[in-house]
């Protein structure tokens, strides 16, 4: 049992484990930040969760900046994860057409806060 506790240490300080920093708590988001939030329940939360790991429908949202790529491979930005949200990708839809910039601007605050 000791034996493998250490061998558990060493692979994941050979292979980088790392651990996200949880998101930021949802009573100490700013207005924009909580606006954001609620963006992300009305077009988002059905197919993504937001504050835990594992998929749903489509990858956890958990970390999506604090990251280098996106699930899909692409850098982690802000302007890769608007055209993700706008124009869609794979079998995520495009919300061009259902969100308006404030919502979209809201929304992008609330993500850098997981």
């Amino acid at each position: 049992m000791r034996r493998a506790l250490l061998l558990l240490i060493a692979a994941c300080g050979l292979a980088g484990c790392k651990s996200t920093p949880p998101p930021v708590p949802l009573e100490q988001l700013n207005a924009q930040q909580t606006q954001g939030h609620a963006v992300f329940q009305t077009h988002c939360a059905v197919c993504h969760y937001d504050r835990q790991s594992g998929s749903l429908h489509g990858p956890a949202l958990i970390g999506v900046f604090k990251k280098p790529a996106l699930p899909s491979g692409a850098p982690a930005n802000e302007d890769r994860v608007t055209d993700t949200v706008l124009h869609g990708h794979g079998l995520m839809p495009a919300l061009g057409n259902t969100m308006d910039p404030q919502d979209l601007s809201d929304l992008l605050a609330y993500l850098h806060t997981l």
